[in-house]
């Protein structure tokens, strides 16, 4: 039995920030740009970009789309780190999520930590995501085994994992034992997987590179323990998020 090749630990952060944000719609019916809400006064961007900033990446990567200027423009106002702070467009913002990782591909040629913008984790699960190196040429995706701690169960991604290996991974799936927490550790192989799929249909969710990887037997999941996430969709969810801050300081 030989030991699985290792890809180096993460040196580059990705965030997805190119969504339209519709189910945060304010009482008008106007749509605000998510990224930039605030939850204990910073933006919900601005601490992912934080995150990943502290723990030492070279390199953070946002991919905009939807009111992309003016959100370029506020994290670059507001940005007092060290890692080289990039900004790349998704013209297909409509689409599904894949595409902004495949857009992104030019600036991710090294491992790399994925994030959506209003993904909220706690101090210990982005050391622990820092910490691991994927299987090389793969991808690790970050999973909650206490399922009935999430917050909006029919929303979320669901993962039926065997072991460290991904089966299968879906909204709609029936079958599952934990849930996508929306944090990524990936080799460019995730990227590759992505286009492959883009090239078949002409559009690309980040779950459907998932499965792709997966068949191949190069995805893997990590459990987050007993670490606190929030995944930010609605308003009732902005509000949890505010009441449990503190959790995300351990």
């Amino acid at each position: 039995m030989t030991l699985e090749q290792r890809a180096p630990s993460p040196s580059i952060g990705l965030i997805l920030a190119a969504g339209l944000g519709s189910r945060l719609e304010d009482a008008t019916g106007e749509l605000r740009l998510k990224p930039l809400l605030e939850v204990g006064g910073k933006t919900l961007i601005g601490r992912v970009i934080a995150s990943m900033d502290r723990v030492g990446c070279k390199k953070i990567v946002v991919v905009t789309g939807f009111a992309g200027d003016m959100l370029r423009a506020a994290i670059e106002k507001a940005y007092d780190g060290r890692a080289e702070l990039r900004f790349v467009d998704n013209p297909d913002y409509r689409r599904a999520n894949g595409l902004s990782v495949w857009a992104a591909r030019a600036e991710l040629d090294d491992t790399f930590i994925l994030s959506m913008a209003d993904h909220l984790m706690s101090r210990s699960m982005v050391d622990k995501a820092f910490a691991h190196q994927p299987v090389r040429g793969g991808a690790t995706l970050l999973v909650d085994y206490k399922i009935e701690e999430v917050f909006d169960l029919e929303d979320a991604t669901k993962v039926l994992a065997d072991g460290d290996r991904i089966v299968r991974i879906g909204k709609q799936i029936s079958e599952y034992n934990c849930i996508d927490t929306g944090i990524f550790v990936c080799t460019p192989g995730l990227v590759d997987a992505i286009g492959e799929v883009a090239q078949a249909r002409n559009d690309a969710s980040l779950s459907e590179g998932v499965q792709k990887l997966s068949e191949s037997g190069r995805m893997r999941v990590l459990d987050v323990g007993d670490a606190t996430w929030m995944d930010v969709d609605t308003p009732d969810m902005l509000a949890d998020a505010q009441s449990r801050l503190h959790q995300l300081e351990r």
